[in-house]
């Protein structure tokens, strides 16, 4: 944790800057957060503490702020707040709050119609005005399952199957009205130009979708996408459609070499790799000295129920929790990682920590206590910004996912003493210059593709003529 300014090691970081997204959780990422005297266990379901955290992001000018979620209650409730808001209806509370930040939010293509989705993402970005973002994900686990009456998961290659031809579909949708559809001529008596919206008349293997969807194209176009999996099927779905990429590494060479394979898929996929914007997680535990960081690192680490702890492992690494003595290294058997249905790149991430660093599962859980996987940093504020520019200066990311170990006051000090650090560098915004999360990132307006293959049958029915 030794400080230092990398700034002069690439000239590259003068030329594009950093994307900063805000990964929010009722009381914080650490899992015994909602313990300290500060924390309100009550926060989860707390649309005011929601509001306050997104202003607070505002305020530091971050890209985005983003919201995890599954269609099932996940681990031990008594382990930490267990209880989550439907996201985009936060996102829409949130919305009323701000003005310029982006409000991503997770949906999943397994338990879910694109129609209903679709229709959910674009309604957020109208009453947005275009920050709207939809981090789609697979869901795993037999127990989300059986809470849509069926008695396990499909298979992971199903799940990533069904997710593409889901995209293509509220992607299609989208598309469905001409951005000029609506031409509201009181005088003639026309709201809409029919000829401009369009039955999509979807036929997959998955789904069937007559459409056109039943609200305007979203003044973005398409919200943005975001992906979260970084198994082979969840890196291939992402080169052929995701925005940004949200990752969890340990190590920066490791990091490094995923951004290197996802930027060339990207570019196999026939997209221009620099617009997938690919963002690690980064727990970061914030003291004014490297002391009394450290001293925060403990409290939370103390504070951690072992038990609770040892039975999501255990869930994660498909064993029984009375297979992992708490003061012994993981045991030789586990299920290798092509007996893994979900979850695949967690996975593979945990035991891979473990076994790199010989740790206990006593040990393992509290690494993994602050970010399920993520990397947790605890330093300075110049330290913490040293080992961003790190990262993004070696190769290794566009940006990070921002994933403040206690709330609000972990988010606060990031923004109040970090932010100003990177900005100081000439690596993150002063003031946004966009209104629409797609101009955040540095994205274009998706052309519609109906009105693209209709100009082009005219300009080639002219041509002929």
């Amino acid at each position: 944790m030794t400080s230092q300014n990398p700034a002069s090691q690439n000239p590259a970081s003068a030329q594009r800057q950093l994307h900063l997204n805000a990964f929010l959780m009722s009381t914080g990422h650490h899992e015994s957060s909602w313990r300290l005297p500060e924390s309100d266990p009550q926060a989860n379901t707390d649309v005011e503490h929601y509001k306050e955290l997104a202003r607070t992001a505002e305020r530091g000018k971050l890209d985005s702020i983003f919201f995890a979620d599954s269609p099932v209650l996940f681990g031990e409730v008594g382990r930490r707040p267990a209880g989550k808001l439907e996201p985009t209806v936060l996102l829409t509370a949130i919305a009323g709050a701000t003005e310029r930040i982006g409000l991503i939010a997770t949906a999943s293509t397994t338990y879910n119609e694109p129609f209903n989705l679709a229709r959910r993402f674009a309604s957020v970005d109208w009453v947005s005005g275009g920050r709207a973002g939809w981090n789609v994900v697979t869901t795993a686990g037999p127990d989300a399952a059986r809470n849509f009456g069926v008695d396990d998961q499909p298979a992971h290659a199903v799940r990533y199957e069904r997710a593409a031809e889901f995209i293509e579909v509220a992607r299609k949708l989208w598309d469905s009205w001409e951005d000029d559809a609506v031409v509201a001529d009181k005088a003639e008596g026309i709201w809409a130009d029919g000829e401009k919206i369009r039955v999509i008349g979807h036929e997959g293997k998955h789904f069937k979708v007559r459409g056109p969807l039943n609200v305007q194209r979203p003044p973005q176009g398409h919200p943005l996408i975001v992906q979260a999996g970084s198994s082979e099927d969840g890196k291939d779905l992402a080169a052929r459609y995701a925005d940004a990429v949200f990752t969890a590494h340990q190590t920066l060479a490791d990091a490094q070499d995923f951004y290197r394979d996802l930027k060339a898929r990207t570019a196999a996929a026939g997209r221009d790799p620099g617009t997938l914007k690919i963002l690690p997680g980064i727990v970061p535990v914030i003291g004014a000295t490297e002391e009394e960081a450290l001293e925060l690192e403990h409290e939370l680490d103390r504070l951690i129920k072992p038990e609770y702890a040892r039975i999501q492992l255990a869930k994660t690494l498909r064993v029984n929790p009375e297979d992992l003595p708490l003061d012994r290294q993981l045991p030789d058997d586990l299920p290798s990682e092509d007996e893994i249905e979900g979850a695949k790149s967690r996975y593979t991430l945990i035991v891979q920590l473990a076994r790199r660093e010989q740790l206990t599962v006593r040990q393992l859980i509290g690494r993994l206590g602050g970010g399920r996987g993520h990397r947790t940093f605890t330093g300075t504020p110049v330290q913490v910004a040293d080992a961003i520019q790190e990262w993004f200066d070696g190769g290794a990311a566009d940006g990070f996912n921002i994933m403040p170990p206690v709330l609000p006051s972990g988010l606060d000090v990031f923004v109040e003493q970090v932010v100003p650090i990177l900005q100081d560098r000439g690596l993150f915004r002063t003031e946004y210059t966009a209104r629409t999360l797609r101009g955040h990132y540095g994205l274009e307006r998706p052309e519609n593709r109906y009105a693209a293959a209709a100009a082009a049958e005219l300009a080639s029915i002219g041509s002929a003529l």
